[in-house]
Parts: structure tokens; C-alpha cells; sequence
């Protein structure tokens, strides 16, 4: 795991993006606290549906119509100059086509998407991509910027970059791609790399391979990671902090280790509980979460995971929505079960303990 520091890059403060339809009015992120920090890794984890890319979307207001911020704050902290102190953003509050939002993607915050084949541009060549990046921040000429561009393929593990920077994406492997997607994200050097599930399309070697590059680049450059997933085997292995999201909300976050040795939210437990285990016997049936996830247009009143949870409190869950409690050193969770368990010194990095009356 990456070394942990006190330096805070980047907060996120009750962020709230909706979809606005005929239909209905869907809140896919509703009401998000997160907090990114330099030289550790935050994954975000939950089933398909629960807003965890629409959030990191938001984060570079990549949402299009009819979907839009409604809500909340994105806040980056930026490195002053020499001699000069630093400076805070809401980017939240600048316009999707702003000349300051094109200044942060790339520059500030560089995002790795899921799927290369559907990110990069299939006519132009892998080279002449990563350059455009790089002179779109940086002051270089056509050749400088090809020689920095050679010089990342080569960081990222790419085998004669010499020759490949002239290839084109359908000419390589799966694996190859997605290391030009991250050297195009690593180009200008940006201090938050959001990685969107890179590896879900890979094998189990080059995943392997992936998170190893992801590692050894946040040692050397000291960036704060936002990995988003929901294999819990590379939560294990990549993180330093876990927040953990289900229907458009965060309902657990709290350091790794505490996560997985004593998860607090019954929602946490089952996908913990749902993880194949060696030696557990061939013919065991796996642990599944009954239900789905609720249609994120037609929400429950109460708790969100109320009608899948074990520990259903008919009466309460139903009508109440719980709201998010210190439990712990950067611990937190929103269940009913710890009300009136909160502790003063238990807020979560850049936000207040919740009254403990």
C-alpha cells in the first residue's frame, strides 16, 4: 500500500447530481462525502447501479443532459507556487465547457476509463493522442511532446515504445491499451488519478499487472487515487480507505483494514460475506444479497437497503433515513443500528463529528 499523508487534494461535500426525465426526477449521486488524500487510495466499491461512476463523472462535470449537479461541493486544493500559499476550487461551481474545468482535467485531476477501446480514438495513432494531451497543458513543441510521450509508454510497462507510439489502439491487446490510457492520464502529472474500474475487462494476470503499475507510479509521484470497483480482492490489495456506496449514497467509509475485520453496515457484511473462499468446498453454495438494486427513479422511504437487509427494524427503517454517524476514527457509517453510538473524535477527514446528543 501507498504511504499515508495528512495532505488533503480533494473533498467532496454533500455532491448531489440528478437526471431529470419525463418520468421522474433519479438521484444518482445523492449527497456524497469523500475524501482523497496525497499518497493514499481511495477505492469505492457496491454493485453496478449504485453511483459510483456517475460520481467520479461529476468530479470533472463529465455529466451530459439531461443529467446536472444540483447540489454540494467539489473541493480541489491546490499547491501554491514558491512562496505562495495555496489556493482552493469548487469545481462543482465552474461550467462544463469553463476554461477553468479544462485546466483540471488532465492537469489536476486525470481520470483512466473503464473501457480504452470506447476512450481512445481508433483512426488516430497512440502517440499523436498522448501528445495532444500533453501540449493542450503543457508548453512543447510537436517533438518534445513525442519524446515525453515515448518516455510514459515506457513508464506504464509498454515493450518498445519506440515503435508502438506509432501503432494504432486496434493493433494492441487489451491490456496494452488500457497502460496508454493511464499514460495519457499520467501525462501532465495530475495529483488525483480517478481510475473507473480498469481492470474489470482484463484477465486475472494483466489486472494483476495493472494494479502493481498503479501502485509503483503513486509511490513515485505521490498522487492520491480514487479506484472505483466492486471486486473486493483488489479493495484488499489496493486500498488505504474504503467508501462503500449503494443506491446514489456512501453508507460505510473508514480505513481498509477496519472495513474488512469489523464491517459495521449490514450492507458492507453481505458483499463481504459474498466473496468466494478458498478451501470453503466444492459444492458450497456461494452467500448472495437477495434482491436487487431498487430503481434509483422510484427510491424506498426510509433506509435505501431496507428491503434487502437482514436486520430490517420494521417501524424504523422504513421511515427513517439514517443519517451518517461517527463511529470511529475516520469511521462512519448511516445505519440506524449504531444511533446513539457516536463519538466526537470519530469525524471522517475534512468533515464535522455529527452532535452526539
Amino acid at each position: 500500500m501507498s504511504i499515508a499523508t495528512d495532505e488533503t487534494l480533494l473533498e467532496l461535500k454533500g455532491l448531489r447530481t440528478h437526471f431529470f426525465t419525463d418520468e421522474a426526477e433519479i438521484k444518482a449521486v445523492n449527497g456524497v462525502d469523500l475524501t482523497i488524500r496525497r499518497g493514499r487510495t481511495l477505492c469505492v466499491v457496491g454493485e453496478s447501479g449504485c453511483g459510483k461512476s456517475m460520481t467520479a463523472r461529476s468530479i470533472l462535470r463529465l455529466i451530459d443532459p439531461p443529467g446536472r449537479i444540483v447540489g454540494g461541493e467539489v473541493l480541489l486544493h491546490r499547491e501554491g507556487r514558491e512562496g505562495e500559499p495555496g489556493t482552493t476550487v469548487d469545481v462543482a461551481a465552474m461550467g462544463h465547457r469553463d476554461r477553468g474545468i479544462r485546466q483540471v482535467r488532465g492537469r489536476d485531476i486525470a481520470m483512466v476509463f473503464q473501457e480504452p477501446m470506447a476512450s481512445l480514438s481508433l483512426v488516430h495513432r497512440v502517440g499523436n493522442q498522448i501528445g495532444e494531451a500533453i501540449r493542450v497543458h503543457m508548453r512543447m513543441s510537436k517533438k518534445e511532446a513525442r519524446g515525453r510521450a515515448v518516455d510514459l509508454l515506457g513508464q506504464v510497462g509498454i515493450p518498445d515504445p519506440e515503435r508502438l507510439i506509432d501503432a494504432y489502439p486496434f493493433q494492441l491487446s487489451g491490456g496494452m491499451r488500457q497502460r496508454v490510457m493511464i499514460a495519457m492520464a499520467l501525462s501532465c502529472e495530475p495529483r488525483v488519478l480517478i481510475a473507473d474500474e480498469p481492470t474489470t475487462a482484463l484477465d486475472v494476470t494483466t489486472q494483476a499487472q495493472i494494479i502493481d503499475l498503479l501502485t509503483g507510479l503513486q509511490e513515485q509521484r505521490g498522487m492520491g487515487i480514487m479506484f472505483i470497483t466492486h471486486d473486493m480482492g483488489v479493495v484488499a490489495e489496493l486500498a488505504d480507505d474504503v467508501a462503500v456506496m449503494y443506491l446514489g449514497s456512501v453508507v460505510e467509509k473508514g480505513p481498509v483494514d477496519e472495513i474488512f475485520h469489523d464491517p459495521k453496515h449490514p450492507y458492507t457484511r453481505a458483499l463481504l460475506d459474498s466473496i468466494p473462499r478458498l478451501g470453503s468446498g466444492g459444492r458450497g453454495r456461494l452467500t448472495t444479497i437477495r434482491g436487487s438494486v431498487p430503481d434509483p427513479a422510484n427510491q424506498p422511504t426510509g433506509c435505501v437497503f431496507g428491503d434487502r437487509c437482514e436486520e430490517f427494524m420494521a417501524g424504523r427503517c422504513d421511515r427513517i433515513t439514517p443519517p451518517p454517524i461517527a463511529i470511529g476514527p475516520d469511521r462512519q457509517v448511516r445505519c440506524l443500528l449504531y444511533e446513539g453510538t457516536e463519538t466526537v473524535t470519530g469525524s471522517m477527514p475534512g468533515q464535522e463529528a455529527p452532535d452526539a446528543r
